[in-house]
């Protein structure tokens, strides 16, 4: 069951696909409204918020029919975090509640090495969105001492890929260059 709230976000992203936009537009698009949506608390139905005690969870809201996005939110309890990963599509990610730090990296395939390129807070109500195949490897974190929810809009059908993770970086980090 969605919230009114998420249904009607719903309805604005699946408008917003029957335009033909690039990826690029289309991120920035879901991310304005995504920005919009998050000045509501009550999105979410409660059991799209709940945790698991070993790892972050991931939680799919909601499937387009005709699979052009998902909306998937994801749940961390302090410490969690996600590996080093790129995406198979577009993504757009707003935080709901408590605080996750992100690190941004560009990976050196000849050197086989992964530099970090830059890091951000994000609080509640910020929003940012990733396009592969640029600046699209990342990992996030729950740094905070209580739960962390954000929003996740992909551009793909998530419940048949059940990730929206193209690669997991294990190679070596640079510090910011």
């Amino acid at each position: 069951m969605l919230t009114p709230a998420m249904r009607e976000f719903v309805a604005d992203l699946e408008r917003m696909h029957s335009a033909d936009l690039d990826p690029e537009a289309r991120a920035e698009q879901a991310a304005r409204r995504l920005g919009e949506l998050l000045r509501n608390e009550n999105v979410l139905d409660a059991r799209h918020m709940e945790p698991d005690p070993k790892a972050y969870r991931q939680h799919l809201v909601h499937v387009d029919p005709e699979g052009r996005f998902s909306v998937v939110a994801l749940v961390w309890l302090p410490g969690q975090e996600t590996p080093v990963h790129s995406h198979v599509c577009w993504c757009v990610v707003g935080v709901l509640r408590g605080r996750e730090h992100e690190v941004r990296y560009h990976f050196d395939a000849e050197a086989g090495v992964l530099t970090e390129t830059g890091a951000e807070w994000n609080d509640p109500g910020e929003v940012c969105w990733l396009v592969p195949p640029d600046e699209d490897i990342h990992k996030v974190r729950n740094c905070g001492d209580a739960l962390a929810v954000s929003i996740h809009v992909y551009g793909a059908n998530i419940a048949e890929r059940g990730t929206s993770i193209n690669r997991v970086y294990d190679e070596p980090v640079r510090a910011h260059a």
